[in-house]
């Protein structure tokens, strides 16, 4: 058994839209349908959480649009401030019904082209990964392919980062329950700056798996970037 969790509590003030973006409409749907759908292609996953603003409006709409199948399979919580808190609420809503050691996914809801094969190889290398403290751990990640600047306070180049060694890392992230849990209090205890999943872990001496996947698995920020989903998800469709 696999439980997911997207934090979709954010605003998403960067797409300059009077809507949270993972609300945006985006193909037959919204945004976050189309992440949530997804996931929902893998079998393995049996609950996936969603966590929302405490004010949400706009859930209602898209829930209207999944299929009483789809519904089973989905629980809401209420998030918070910072992603990290959203996915603190949702593991423990998780741990109410699924024990301590069930693999977790952590999806963008803003990442609504990610490929089930990349999600069923995501998977794989979880169940193969082993950590030095034991905890296992893979996410969805990409090789750098650009050249990288550093830049001083001015914008102006300082240096040219090495690439050879440097991904970008996607979602979904991987990791057990409760080992997640306790990295994110850890960190939240500590003030750190947790980014993603992958960093609260590391903090705690996990090294995770990185998996490869499509460069399809673009997470939308800005007005463009759903442009580019809508172009990603209709030329799937048309070959299906």
């Amino acid at each position: 058994m696999v439980c997911a969790i997207i934090p979709a509590a954010g605003i998403g003030s960067r797409m300059q839209s009077s809507i949270p973006k993972q609300y945006l409409p985006l193909g037959d749907g919204t945004v976050l349908l189309q992440s949530l759908r997804a996931l929902l292609q893998l079998p393995e996953i049996r609950i996936i959480m969603v966590a929302l603003h405490p004010q949400d409006q706009w859930w209602p709409l898209t829930k209207a649009q999944l299929s009483a199948d789809e519904l089973a399979r989905i629980q809401t919580c209420i998030g918070g401030d910072e992603r990290w808190q959203s996915v603190q609420a949702a593991l423990s809503a998780l741990s109410l019904t699924v024990t301590a050691d069930t693999p977790v996914m952590v999806h963008d809801a803003v990442r609504p082209c990610v490929q089930r094969d990349d999600l069923q190889r995501l998977l794989q290398a979880y169940s193969a990964s082993h950590s030095q403290n034991g905890i296992p751990g893979a996410l969805l990640a990409m090789p750098i392919a650009d050249t990288l600047k550093r830049a001083d306070a001015n914008c102006a180049v300082q240096s040219t980062v090495d690439r050879r060694d440097i991904w970008a890392a996607c979602t979904p992230q991987i990791f057990p329950l409760a080992a997640l849990q306790r990295a994110l209090v850890e960190a939240g205890e500590n003030n750190a700056l947790i980014t993603d999943e992958s960093s609260a872990m590391e903090r705690m001496g996990v090294q995770p798996q990185l998996v490869r996947c499509s460069r399809d698995n673009i997470k939308i920020t800005w007005p463009g970037d759903l442009e580019l989903a809508s172009w990603i998800l209709s030329q799937r469709s048309s070959t299906q």
